[in-house]
């Protein structure tokens, strides 16, 4: 008895050690094996270009999921788009970082269910806390600790903005100094709140700003572009956007089904924006917006920020994100178009942060001013956030 005992332990220490080792090192591979990069750093743009983008006071990306893979962003990588030093090399202000809490495996954009969950196997690989292992709120919570932490150890150099009044603080700050970045917290999917609406307060107080209401399946609150209903917005739906909105929460509806986003738009008391899109008169699919999609965002007082990805914008480089863009603008007026990556959301990415400038050069091509493109490089966004935050 006593040596099937001693075997029974040293068999538990073995695999605690084999999984506190895999949790070191598979982060990074699980990263590099989702997170592409067509064209890696450094990028060739003209001298206007470079010059323009680092004059600009404020560039902003509406869409990231770097928090998902575990990645410390307070150290400069050579794989995925996105990390704190390359930011600040980027001359980027801000971004936002959005959180996936569960995507279906086989994950398609045409029809998907929920009965899966491709994100709970790597977050026990990865060493997550316990509780995030099995709960979905538990995982938005952890990677909002996680952006915190960062903050907490960049020294000054990076700041999580979550009100008005320290959005102004970051500003003054980077006048002064522009070596330094910020970002906001977000929610990909209200499964996130786990079917109760107590729970936008503890993603509230856990430092979210914004979140959709869906992400690559339909939930409790309705349907997904890329779901099975295809239908409108629950009634729990219509509660989660209402208190959602007294606390100045931003709505997301990236991802929201035709009928979702015609309900949303039907009952918003507040600006909304997509995060991350492309647009149908450029590239139509069910994941994109319709010109009438896009006109009721954009009458909200929102913006609409234009995604990188190839299933987007036709094809993933900066031509083609620059025509999208350019096609947004011409629709719905310069004020309401933003940047939205979609960065570390597994899928290939043209370049990384660092190489926006690259969208610059396109947009001076197409005969943008400089005061166009800073808008829709970060001072839509700016602007946004201020007018719209707690």
């Amino acid at each position: 008895m006593k040596n099937t005992l001693k075997i029974g332990i040293k068999i538990l220490v073995l695999l605690l050690l084999i999984y506190f080792a895999a949790s070191r090192f598979l982060p990074s591979v699980i990263d590099k094996k989702y997170n592409h990069i067509i064209e890696k750093p450094p990028y060739t743009v003209s001298l206007k270009a470079r010059q323009l983008n680092d004059s600009l006071d404020f560039i902003a990306d509406l869409h990231c999921d770097a928090l998902l893979w575990n990645r410390d962003l307070l150290k400069e990588h050579d794989f995925g788009a996105v990390d704190i030093p390359r930011m600040i090399k980027a001359n980027e202000a801000l971004q936002a970082f959005t959180i996936v809490t569960k995507v279906p495996k086989g994950i398609n954009f045409d029809k998907n269910t929920d009965e899966t969950d491709a994100v709970m196997l790597p977050y026990i690989l990865e060493g997550r806390p316990l509780k995030s292992w099995f709960n979905l709120t538990q995982r938005a919570i952890s990677q909002c600790d996680d952006l915190n932490k960062f903050a907490a150890k960049s020294k000054g150099t990076f700041y999580v903005i979550k009100s008005k009044s320290g959005l102004q603080k970051y500003l003054k700050k980077r006048q002064q100094n522009k070596h330094i970045t910020a970002g906001f917290l977000g929610i990909e999917g209200m499964h996130a709140l786990s079917g109760k609406l107590s729970n936008i307060d503890v993603l509230y107080n856990a430092g979210v700003r914004m979140m959709s209401p869906v992400h690559f399946f339909d939930n409790k609150l309705g349907s997904s572009a890329h779901g099975v209903l295809h239908g409108g917005l629950s009634e729990f739906g219509k509660k989660v956007i209402k208190k959602m909105q007294a606390k100045n929460m931003i709505l997301d509806v990236a991802h929201s089904s035709e009928k979702m986003l015609d309900d949303i738009l039907a009952i918003s008391t507040k600006p909304i924006l997509s995060s991350h899109t492309g647009v149908k008169g450029i590239y139509n699919n069910g994941r994109n917006l319709s010109d009438a999609h896009l006109i009721g965002i954009a009458n909200t007082g929102g913006i609409v920020g234009i995604a990188f990805f190839d299933k987007a914008i036709k094809k993933a480089d900066a031509f083609h994100i620059a025509q999208s863009i350019k096609y947004t603008v011409d629709l719905i007026g310069v004020e309401h178009v933003a940047l939205g990556s979609d960065f570390d959301g597994a899928i290939t990415a043209p370049f990384d942060v660092t190489g926006l400038p690259l969208i610059i050069d396109e947009l001076l091509k197409l005969g943008f001013t400089p005061q166009q493109i800073g808008l829709v490089m970060g001072g839509n966004v700016k602007r946004f956030l201020l007018e719209n935050l707690p």
